[in-house]
């Protein structure tokens, strides 16, 4: 079982799995190869800035930019890169190979493989490849994920609230500490932004605690100005 990465001098190195998936930051590598432009598709590849890693992450298709959102958010992530490596292996006396989507690091250290998909099923191919993968991953105590569709609420609130990751609004410690006070208790939204102060101030501020995890909300719902909004204790 081999796997091929790129180095920091962007040199193309082909190693030992087992030996890799315990020594290289794969989080950290450039993709192997771009995504390709597809003609017809309606979302060409593209570059995500992250939050977690404050750099631009890969993508190359819509299921993908929804998952690397989506796990940009999520506080177990703590590492995150797109195609970053290749796996070789012999099947039936055949090489076979797959680049995973994306590569995850989590906050305990383990690695973590994903797919995107668009569709909920997967085709007879799809799952014997997952399976492999799976198997591969966790022969070095690693995971193998298959993101798919992802509720529709959920997903229009966290596309909104993306839109504030930056750092730049947080508004700063004093803003921060008032948010925290304020929806120590559940309470809407609008009242507890309207207590605060000025909404075009306070707004892109809750928009970031919210997106970072400091304020909670039910995202499974449609976000409205009578919302109950409160202080995430622990994210």
């Amino acid at each position: 079982m081999d796997v091929l990465f790129q180095a920091a001098d962007r040199t193309t190195v082909c190693s030992r799995w087992s030996t890799a998936a315990a020594e290289v930051d794969f989080e950290r590598c450039p993709p192997l190869r771009p995504f390709p432009i597809r003609r017809g598709k309606r979302l060409a590849p593209g570059w995500w800035w992250s939050a977690t890693t404050g750099r631009l992450v890969h993508y190359g298709s819509a299921a993908m930019r929804l998952h690397v959102m989506l796990l940009d958010r999520d506080p177990r992530v703590s590492g995150l890169a797109a195609r970053p490596l290749e796996l070789r292996w012999r099947e039936r006396g055949e090489t076979r190979m797959h680049a995973p989507q994306l590569m995850l690091r989590l906050a305990d250290g383990e690695g973590v493989l994903a797919d995107c998909r668009a569709s909920q099923e997967l085709s007879q191919r799809q799952r014997s490849l997952a399976a492999v993968v799976g198997e591969i991953c966790g022969a070095v105590g690693w995971r193998y994920w298959v993101l798919g569709p992802v509720n529709p609420v959920y997903r229009r609130n966290v596309t909104w609230l993306a839109r504030y990751r930056h750092p730049r609004y947080h508004g700063g410690q004093r803003l921060a500490a008032a948010l925290e006070d304020t929806f120590a208790h559940p309470a809407p939204l609008w009242d507890g932004v309207r207590a605060i102060g000025d909404p075009l101030l306070v707004l892109p501020a809750l928009f970031h605690a919210l997106w970072a995890g400091q304020l909670a909300a039910d995202l499974a719902a449609a976000m409205h100005e009578r919302m109950l909004v409160w202080t995430q204790v622990e994210r």
